[in-house]
């Protein structure tokens, strides 16, 4: 079956979203710690494939929504994760926090997006590095903000901010640090380098990057996300498995690869046909 529905007065129709993950979170928080911890070493594990470990990163990545929305959980998980691992999850509760954070808004209506899957990840590393090397960004930056902004390009569309492309650029912005296509990977990624750099990354990378989303929260995800890449660049083929989730009056809906619809369509009559928080 395509995954892509076809459109009629702008809604889908037709549209099956895939089936979820068999990776179930466990509601016993010291089997979840177990299930986290897994996932970290999984995602770490040189012998694990790309296609698991971006399944585990989705994984991960559905663990740290529940416990950045119940304190008491995570208290009681970290302190059930190994030594080894807690840093790693503290770091990635931290910036997965921060950035929750950031949205205060519960929509009303899901947006009129397009989700669509992500360039190659060996590719994007190459366009991270290529930045890297001409504006002396740090590539695990870019890769953290490419993260943040839309889930490594999945997400397709405006911004409540009027921002589009896979690093989310205004116009103005835009048309005077972009060169190309703003919806290309490459040429998105190059106008982020670029950016920062004018931005005095290399003096005071914080500033820069708050520059870029004028947020305390903003700069500490995307550090936190960096950070952890840095230390292990295999922590990043987790972070290619994360999916788009969108905040609503039901909750964090999971928008994922297929969903397309070019007008808004209300949380009520999407939560009537599929499975909803």
């Amino acid at each position: 079956m395509a995954l892509m529905a076809h459109a009629e007065e702008g809604r889908l129709v037709g549209y099956t979203p895939p089936a979820p993950t068999p990776l179930v979170p466990a509601s016993n928080p010291t089997a979840l710690a177990a299930q986290l911890s897994d996932a970290e070493v999984g995602i770490r594990d040189p012998e694990t494939p790309l296609t698991r470990a971006a399944e585990l990163g989705h994984f991960q990545q559905s663990i740290y929504r529940i416990l950045v929305h119940d304190s008491e959980k995570a208290a009681t998980v970290v302190a059930a994760i190994p030594e080894a691992i807690r840093p790693i999850v503290e770091t990635n509760l931290t910036a997965t926090g921060a950035i929750t954070g950031l949205s205060g808004s519960r929509w009303q209506d899901l947006p009129a997006w397009t989700i669509a899957a992500p360039t190659d990840a060996d590719v994007l590393i190459t366009h991270y590095k290529e930045a890297e090397a001409t504006f002396g960004v740090p590539w695990e930056i870019l890769a953290a903000i490419n993260l943040v902004e839309t889930r490594m390009g999945r997400l397709h569309g405006i911004s409540t901010a009027d921002a589009a492309g896979p690093m989310q650029f205004i116009p103005e912005t835009w048309q005077r640090y972009g060169e190309g296509d703003i919806h290309d990977d490459r040429d998105a990624i190059l106008a982020a380098g670029r950016y920062l750099s004018a931005r005095g990354a290399a003096r005071d990378l914080d500033r820069a990057l708050w520059a870029y989303n004028p947020s305390n929260r903003y700069v500490t995800a995307v550090r936190g996300y960096a950070s952890l890449i840095e230390e292990d660049p295999l922590a990043y083929r987790g972070y290619y498995g994360w999916e788009v989730h969108y905040a609503t009056i039901r909750g964090a809906i999971w928008l994922p690869v297929g969903y397309d619809t070019d007008v808004p369509i209300p949380v009520s009559e999407w939560c009537a046909s599929h499975v909803c928080p």
